[in-house]
């Protein structure tokens, strides 16, 4: 019977498919106490689990290249260190040897008293962790049940198939997509999650937040996943799939209409131009952005080469990366941004600090680089080499005072002397921007343009902190918009700071790539956008049907709003 199920867009589309259920039965585990001659080979049997579950995310970083190896393997690596947590495996044995728990409801025991310690912090960041817990447990709970059961399922090797699950790690969503994976539907998470950002990266429809579909699906039902209408049909009618093909259709002739705009200028309809920038990390990224016709690299991440390798990148190996970005251009302008560790990445080089108590507010971005100047050096010297092969802006991440830029530019200024004596060829000018992220960088910007040549604003973060709002957490989902009038009002303070400073201002935050909020954006004097390359098209052809003198005169009604439905319903009249 036909079954109309509602959830909230995370990725837009339509997929047909019949349904994968991965959640329902793995915490299905035997509560049964231990006798004591079975604890041994029980332990056995857990660790046996645990290092299938690491090989699995060994085969899969092995796997992945380009765009996916680059929006994933921070979180294979966050997984990996979860595995070899000591803390944790010493939970485990401890309910196994001394509690008698069989390893599945010791597993699942760790879980729920972990998610427990998670669930009660106050800070955003180490809350949304609590994901990862799960994704890691359920991982080995998986790899335990397929060396008892004889019904090995092999997800990753199906196609046709539409997801279905509580919550879906950014790994398996890249390890299942380059199998034919035709969308998802998840009961939980948010449409600002990781996994639902790489769905988006990977143009698969997906929506979150469908409460009844683990209880309402079963296996091999065929769903019809409307993003489009933030529903999934089950068992679809002969209407539902006639509105399913005729939507391929058309999208495949907006593809097409799309493509013919790669070579266009991106102008509003009253003639303003605006600049399309791309957020990059690998050749491939820059091949797309060229393709796609993007006037430059708003945001490079150098994090990927100390992430993918044990130990620090050299001098060398990073001017090579650096080098080959600036090339790939073709002369259009890079804006690398310096490294960006911390507490929300992996940390293969060995420089992020242990034990912080809030360490999503600690010794991340250019906190960590200043903490290590040689290491901090190196990557300078390796920039400015590669700035003498094209055009080159220096992104400084995470920067909360003027004190911090100060700082940077004087190692700047020592690395250039070095080179110099070692007969290296410089450029002659190399910009120095601050990435806005911080709400105390925001709010006090005016002293940061005193040092900085531009900004750019990245409001994952920035939006994150100003709400106290983890993106990640489907409740919060009420608060988190980017809509928030105290968000819109911080993003208008610095755009115009920098146009008053007659300095370049661009955002390269998750909402610079979607159409849904490009006439919000321009409203508020934005003029120069960053985003992944897959999006540029998209924002294009958006931008030209809109007429910037009409968004900036009523800038003033949007920045009045008292609450983001007030601005939503501005924004719909203004864009309409």
């Amino acid at each position: 019977m036909r079954h109309v199920m509602a959830g909230m867009l995370a990725s837009h589309g339509m997929a047909l498919g019949r349904a994968r259920l991965v959640q329902p039965s793995r915490y299905a585990v035997d509560t049964r106490p231990l006798a004591e001659h079975e604890i041994a080979g029980e332990l056995e049997h857990l660790h046996r689990a645990l290092d299938m579950a690491r090989q699995e995310l060994r085969e899969l970083r092995g796997k992945l290249h380009g765009a996916l190896a680059r929006e994933v393997n921070e979180f294979i690596d966050a997984h990996s260190l979860l595995l070899d947590d000591a803390e944790m495996l010493r939970g485990l044995d401890d309910l196994v040897k001394i509690g008698h728990y069989r390893a599945g409801a010791a597993l699942k025991k760790q879980r729920d008293k972990l998610a427990a310690v998670f669930e009660a912090m106050d800070d955003p960041y180490l809350r949304s962790r609590r994901e990862d817990i799960d994704q890691v447990i359920a991982r080995v709970i998986s790899a335990l049940q397929r060396q008892t059961s004889a019904e090995e399922r092999k997800l990753a090797a199906r196609v046709g198939e539409i997801l279905v699950a509580d919550t879906i790690a950014p790994a398996d969503m890249a390890q299942l997509a380059g199998n034919g994976l035709l969308g998802v539907v998840t009961s939980s998470g948010s449409a600002y999650s990781h996994s639902a950002i790489l769905a988006r990266s990977l143009g698969l429809p997906m929506l979150v937040g469908a409460r009844d579909a683990l209880s309402l699906l079963h296996d091999d039902d065929l769903i019809l996943l409307d993003a489009e209408h933030n529903e999934a049909i089950v068992h679809p009618t002969a209407q539902d799939l006639a509105r399913y093909r005729a939507w391929q259709r058309q999208a495949a002739a907006e593809g097409r209409r799309l493509a013919m705009l790669a070579n266009a200028p991106t102008r509003t309809r009253d003639g303003v131009d605006v600049r399309l920038l791309a957020n990059a990390e690998t050749p491939a990224d820059v091949a797309l952005a060229r393709a796609r016709g993007a006037d430059g690299v708003g945001l490079y991440r150098t994090e990927f080469l100390f992430l993918r390798q044990k130990g620090l990148p050299s001098e060398d190996e990073q001017f090579i990366a650096y080098r080959d970005l600036v090339l790939g251009m073709g002369g259009l302008p890079v804006t690398i941004r310096t490294l960006d560790l911390g507490a929300d990445k992996a940390d293969a080089a060995g420089l992020v600090m242990r034990g912080e108590e809030n360490p999503a507010l600690g010794v991340r971005g250019v906190r960590l680089s200043l903490r290590y100047p040689a290491v901090f050096t190196t990557q300078i010297r390796a920039i400015l080499r590669a700035a003498c092969y094209g055009p080159v802006r220096v992104l400084v991440p995470m920067v909360t005072q003027p004190d911090e830029l100060i700082a940077v530019r004087t190692l700047f200024k020592l690395a250039r002397q070095e080179l110099k004596r070692e007969s290296i060829d410089l450029p002659e000018k190399l910009p120095l921007g601050a990435m806005i992220e911080v709400p105390a960088a925001a709010i006090n910007v005016r002293a940061l343009l005193e040092h900085a040549d531009f900004l750019a604003i990245g409001t994952n973060d920035l939006a994150q902190y100003v709400l106290a709002a983890d993106r990640g957490n489907d409740a919060l989902d009420n608060i988190y918009t980017p809509l928030q009038p105290a968000l819109l009002r911080l993003l208008s303070h610095v755009i115009s700071s920098g146009r008053r400073a007659r300095k370049p201002v661009s955002l390269c935050g998750e909402i610079g790539g979607d159409v849904h909020f490009t006439a919000m954006l321009l409203a508020l004097g934005l003029n120069e956008f960053s985003m992944h390359p897959s999006q540029l098209l998209q924002v294009r052809d958006r931008v030209a049907t809109l007429d910037h003198a009409t968004l900036r005169g009523h800038a003033t009604r949007l920045l009045r709003a008292y609450t983001h439905e007030h601005v939503a319903e501005l924004l719909a009249e203004l864009a309409g």
